[in-house]
């Protein structure tokens, strides 16, 4: 007669059942709270503080920013994460804004700086000055055309300051 402590035995029987029962065990299941259960918002920080305005499926940014005092009116063309400067070919911007029904155009001039080596033609800044922007801190209007790398971009509507991320 076999012994019940019999290595054989042991094998054959007690093991495996130890391990089956270690392996039916049911993992934690991780808390969720309300929150966690929320997709998240993709968001991006504009760099100057300004409006952003995403261009194409989020393949690039363009950032305007006012000084509201000189009635300057800039744009950054970023990247698709407004982490880095992009630069275009354009001489020119155009933005119509819709300022009390009033049609405003705004023809930013790209800007050359010597310590990027930018130039009117390969610049990531474009800025213009109105004295309407002084005092009209909110609009819609529509970038024209821009191009970046290749893509064009065509009747792009933004509000200013909320821009046209409606995620």
């Amino acid at each position: 007669m076999k012994s019940f402590l019999s290595p054989s035995f042991l094998f054959a029987v007690v093991l495996p059942l130890l391990f089956a029962i270690g392996c039916s065990k049911h993992a934690e299941q991780p808390t969720v709270s309300p929150d966690s259960a929320k997709p998240h918002k993709h968001e991006h920080k504009p760099p100057h503080g300004g409006t952003p305005v995403v261009l194409g499926k989020e393949i690039y940014h363009l950032e305007f920013v006012l000084d509201p005092d000189t009635g300057k009116f800039q744009a950054y063309v970023l990247d698709g994460e407004m982490e880095n400067f992009v630069r275009s070919p354009l001489a020119t911007l155009e933005v119509v804004a819709d300022v009390a029904g009033k049609p405003q155009t705004l023809t930013l001039n790209a800007v050359s700086n010597p310590a990027t080596g930018e130039t009117v033609g390969d610049t990531a800044l474009f800025e213009t000055q109105a004295s309407w922007l002084k005092v009209t801190k909110e609009f819609d209007a529509v970038l024209r055309s821009i191009t970046i790398r290749g893509s064009t971009f065509t009747d792009v509507k933004f509000n200013f300051p909320k821009g046209n991320d409606t995620d």
